[in-house]
C-alpha cells in the first residue's frame, strides 16, 4: 500500500520544525510541492531548503502548478468546494503516477495540518486510490503569534475563539478571539474602544512584522504596513488576536 505523510513545518521559521517532522521527512521517498506562482516563490524556496537541510537520503521532488481559486466569487463556500475538487483530482493523479506501491510520499504543510489547512479534507475527496495516511503536527501561526508578543492565548476561565476574517463581523461580543485568513482586514471596521490587538505577519521569517496596542490607536498603522509589505513581496500571511481589556 502507498503511504502519505502530511508534515507540519511551522509558520515560517525553519528552526521551528519538530524532531518528529524531521524523522518523517527521512521516511519519504517523494515530496509533492504545489507551485503557487512567482509571487510566492519564498514559500517554495523554504520547503526546498528544509529538505536540503534535514533529509539525508535520496528523494524525488514533484513540483506541480496549484489550481487557482476564484477569490472574487460571490459564493465563497461553493468556490472553495470547487477548488478542493480540482486539488483532489490533481492529488489523485500524483498518487497514481508518482508513487509506487510500498512507497511513502509527503506534503509539507505550513503551520499545523489540523488548523485552517485543507489537505485532510481534500484527500477525503480523492477517488479510486488506496493509501494509508499519517499526520505530523506542527507549530501554528497562532502559537507563534502568542510567543512573539509574549502573551498567553487564553485567559483564566475564558474560552478562546478562532475564526476566519470573513466571520468577524458576525460576532456580537469580542472578548478573546484569534482571526486568521483576513484578506479584507475586517478588524478595520471595528470601532470598539475597549479592544486591544496583537498582530503579526510573516511570523518567524526575516520579514516578520509585529504591532500591538489599542485597536483604534494602531489599526491605521497595521493597514499601512500590511499594504507596504504586500506590495513589496506580492503576498502576505498575517494573523491577530483581539482581546477586550
Amino acid at each position: 500500500m502507498k503511504h502519505l505523510l502530511l508534515i507540519g513545518i511551522g509558520p515560517g521559521n525553519p528552526r521551528q520544525i519538530t524532531l518528529e517532522a524531521i524523522d518523517a521527512l527521512n521516511r519519504a521517498e517523494v515530496f509533492f510541492v504545489l507551485d503557487k506562482g512567482a509571487a510566492k516563490d519564498d514559500m517554495l524556496r523554504l520547503r526546498k531548503e528544509l529538505l536540503e537541510r534535514h533529509v539525508n537520503r535520496p528523494y524525488r521532488l514533484v513540483q506541480v502548478e496549484d489550481p487557482l481559486r476564484d477569490g472574487e466569487a460571490s459564493d465563497y463556500v461553493g468556490a472553495v468546494q470547487d477548488w478542493h475538487r480540482q486539488r483532489a483530482a490533481l492529488y489523485g493523479r500524483l498518487i497514481d503516477s508518482e508513487l509506487a506501491d510500498g512507497q511513502s510520499g509527503a506534503f509539507l504543510l505550513w503551520g499545523e495540518p489540523g488548523l485552517y489547512d485543507s489537505t485532510l479534507r481534500i484527500l477525503e475527496l480523492v477517488e479510486h486510490q488506496h493509501f494509508s495516511l499519517e499526520v505530523i503536527p506542527g507549530i501554528s501561526s497562532v502559537q507563534a503569534l502568542a510567543a512573539r508578543h509574549r502573551i498567553p492565548l487564553n485567559r483564566i476561565g475564558e474560552p478562546l475563539t478562532v475564526l476566519p476574517g470573513r466571520r468577524l463581523a458576525e460576532q456580537a461580543q469580542i472578548d478573546n478571539l484569534v482571526v486568521m485568513l483576513d484578506g479584507h482586514c475586517a478588524f478595520a471596521q471595528l470601532e470598539d474602544p475597549d479592544l486591544h490587538i496583537y498582530w503579526g505577519a510573516y511570523l518567524g521569517t526575516p520579514d516578520e512584522l509585529l504591532i500591538e496596542g489599542p485597536l483604534l490607536a494602531v489599526k491605521a498603522q497595521i493597514l499601512a504596513q500590511r499594504e507596504q509589505a504586500r506590495a513589496r513581496k506580492g503576498w502576505i500571511m498575517d494573523t491577530y488576536l483581539l482581546r477586550r481589556r
